[in-house]
């Protein structure tokens, strides 16, 4: 009975997935955080993840001013889109490998339903620390492990839609569970959080209850802004014994 319910509600949100991208909110905070930049020179934006580059895409053509793009990514047919949309494409492994920038060289950092596929969180936000000056955007979206469908799924002892065991998300956020890990040290500020998507409404419901309760919503978006403090966010590892074996880069 339970999985019949449960397929008829999967069924229900067909064709409302794309609201897990958030790209409208993703867009504001970029936008207005160019805006923001001294005129002058051409700001450097980098999207880690950028699949096809819909999101850097869509961000260039709310744009008042040219931005250098670049985009992190491993499928080849991916970076050709991206490449034929004029997107600088890098591929490498975020776990593992250096970002190719200089210290403080960007000056806004977007990924979006990534950091769920990953372990090595503290080196991915190292890096990113390293290539955003003070003052610098990061930009986060992820799937909601306390959205309310999945708070209902786990009450009936079922596993959260959000983070299978059989299937590619690794990690589970929440609000208080990533502002605890990115504000942790000082290296980041986390200044804004939204939400996107409400499953299994249709999207015009959707849109609107994700406003209302973004920490509900299907999928959550942080808005955070480098810090002063030096150094990179590696220090937050190192300065703590946890057991598992984190990877702390190459000269660790």
């Amino acid at each position: 009975m339970l999985d019949a319910v449960y397929d008829f509600f999967v069924r229900l949100k067909s064709g409302t997935e794309y609201l897990t991208y958030g790209r409208p909110v993703l867009r504001g905070w970029m936008t207005g955080h160019v805006a923001s930049l001294p005129p002058g020179r051409i700001p450097k934006i980098l999207d880690i993840g950028c699949g096809q580059g819909e999101d850097l895409a869509q961000l260039r053509a709310g744009l008042q001013r040219d931005c250098e793009m670049h985009g992190i990514e491993n499928y080849e047919p991916y970076r050709k889109s991206c490449e034929n949309k004029g997107i600088q494409t890098h591929a490498l492994d975020i776990e593992r490998d250096v970002l190719p920038f200089s210290n403080a060289a960007l000056d806004a950092v977007l990924i979006n339903q990534v950091l769920e596929h990953t372990k090595e969180l503290f080196f991915i936000f190292s890096e990113i620390s390293r290539v955003l000056p003070p003052g610098g955007l990061l930009a986060v979206g992820v799937p909601n492990l306390a959205a309310w469908h999945d708070r209902l799924l786990i009450l009936i002892g079922r596993q959260p839609s959000g983070m299978k065991v059989l299937g590619p998300h690794v990690r589970g956020f929440t609000l208080q569970g990533f502002r605890a890990f990115a504000e942790c040290d000082g290296f980041f500020k986390l200044v804004e959080c939204k939400g996107s998507a409400f499953f299994p409404f249709p999207a015009a419901v959707s849109k609107l209850l994700a406003v209302l309760f973004p920490t509900l919503a299907t999928a959550i978006f942080f808005k955070l802004i480098r810090t002063e403090k030096p150094g990179t966010f590696m220090e937050v590892l190192r300065s703590r014994r946890f057991e598992t074996n984190y990877y702390q880069g190459a000269a660790a």
